[in-house]
């Protein structure tokens, strides 16, 4: 039997991986290691090697880099690969994707953000709403709606900040996650923030639910992927979230392509992730 393991959070990380956990032993059998990213020692002796659950890498910058480092000089076998998660660590992928041709949500970047960057990137917008989030992030981390002339929270102010313009559909619908496993789609939700905020994220009081998807989404999330495994040179990925809304005029554009550890909502498939319990032992053969 091929030896799988994949890599977990921190053990200090502040949510509950059992379910998680539980949830890729039913697909890819008990047998399944686990262990921290932080502290993973030899991984030469598994098949394969799945980064799903190192959540809140972003918090730990320098050892994340490091460690993919570490991963590609021991020629680990993961998927994604590392070229992808390097690449995915870093928000700035948008600009590569925008240049490739896929429609994301408007984005500038400021390396020390300053009231004058947000001053710029209102007029460049149009609007006075946006939103700043740390280049390297999850989970909302780092992540605040500003108005034009507000004064800066002192957590960002001189710090490399992506800036993009607030988009009200975030509140009047929700974002929309699409997953594709293998290169394949399997299922769609869509993920709507609490009452008075625009953060998903359940922790913060977000909710999702199943949905099919609506008339364009596919055709985003397909160009997207394929964008991403042409500018990498790279295979068809084995996992990929795709998460979009809808801009003012009714178009929909991507907000982030999730291809290191995201959230996979497999009860929300009408597989149950099966299509992703086979993708995985196909990789490997």
């Amino acid at each position: 039997m091929p030896k799988i393991c994949i890599l977990t959070a921190a053990p200090d990380y502040f949510e509950d991986l059992g379910p998680a956990r539980a949830t890729y032993q039913r697909l890819l059998g008990e047998d399944i290691s686990f262990r921290h990213w932080t502290d993973s020692g030899d991984l030469a002796e598994y098949d394969l090697v799945l980064p799903l659950l190192v959540w809140g890498y972003q918090r730990d910058c320098l050892r994340w880099f490091a460690f993919l480092d570490q991963l590609e000089l021991q020629k680990t076998e993961i998927a994604n690969p590392v070229s992808v998660l390097r690449w995915n660590s870093d928000k700035s992928y948008l600009l590569e994707l925008e240049k490739a041709g896929v429609a994301v949500v408007p984005t500038l970047i400021s390396e020390a953000l300053t009231a004058s960057d947000i001053a710029e990137a209102a007029q460049r917008f149009g609007t006075d709403q946006l939103v700043t989030k740390p280049p390297i992030s999850g989970g909302a981390d780092g992540t605040f709606r500003l108005e034009k002339d507000q004064p800066l929270p002192e957590e960002i102010a001189g710090t490399a900040m992506l800036i993009q313009p607030f988009q009200p559909s975030i509140a009047q619908e929700g974002e929309y996650s699409l997953f594709y496993f293998d290169g394949q789609f399997s299922h769609a939700i869509l993920k709507r923030p609490a009452k008075g905020d625009f953060r998903v994220q359940e922790f913060l009081g977000g909710s999702e639910s199943g949905t099919d998807c609506p008339a364009g989404a596919q055709n985003l999330a397909v160009q997207a992927r394929q964008a991403a495994e042409q500018i990498l040179g790279t295979e068809t990925l084995l996992y990929a979230r795709v998460d979009m809304l809808r801009d003012p005029d009714g178009h929909f554009r991507l907000m982030e392509l999730e291809l290191i550890e995201p959230s996979l909502f497999f009860e929300h498939a009408a597989d149950q992730g099966a299509a992703f319990g086979r993708a995985v032992p196909a990789r490997l053969t």
